[in-house]
């Protein structure tokens, strides 16, 4: 597989993210810790049926807080689970793990890089700080 664009991409963008907020009041008083838009990275193509919007599934899952100068971007891991299932592309789970699993197939697996907006937002959840991204490890288990 050819990762050159992706690896690219993320460079730039956490390259865009450590020039904001250096010294000074930036008005908002909020920092915020993520990439600034959603990043998917297949690590396994599955070979199952494909998950599309609308779609019930099951994955297992693992989910750290971004960290920017981590080489992976994992931050300390905040939680992990199997058999966790939901609606793609539905408001039942955050909008980044809805809308990152479509496209999918079963055995697949995939990391996401997603940013506050599109986890936990300005209220943050359990150990995920306020305005912070998270990357989120999935493998599709079943498609039904």
């Amino acid at each position: 597989m050819n990762f050159k664009l992706p690896l690219i991409a993320l460079f730039v963008g956490a390259l865009s993210l450590s020039a904001c907020g250096g010294g000074g009041d930036s008005g908002s008083g909020v920092a915020v810790s993520g990439p600034a838009s959603l990043v998917s990275t297949d690590v396994t193509v599955g070979s199952g049926a494909t998950v599309a919007a609308g779609t019930p599934i099951t994955i297992n899952y693992t989910v750290w807080v971004y960290k920017a100068d981590a080489s992976d971007f994992k931050g300390s891991q905040v939680d992990s689970g199997t058999g966790l299932q939901f609606t793609a592309g539905a408001t039942n789970i955050i909008a980044g793990v809805s809308n990152g699993v479509v496209g999918m197939k079963v055995g697949g697996r995939r990391v996401l890089l997603i940013p506050a907006a599109q986890a936990y937002g300005g209220s943050g959840s359990g150990a995920i700080p306020p305005n912070s991204g998270v990357v989120f490890d999935m493998t599709v288990t079943a498609v039904r």
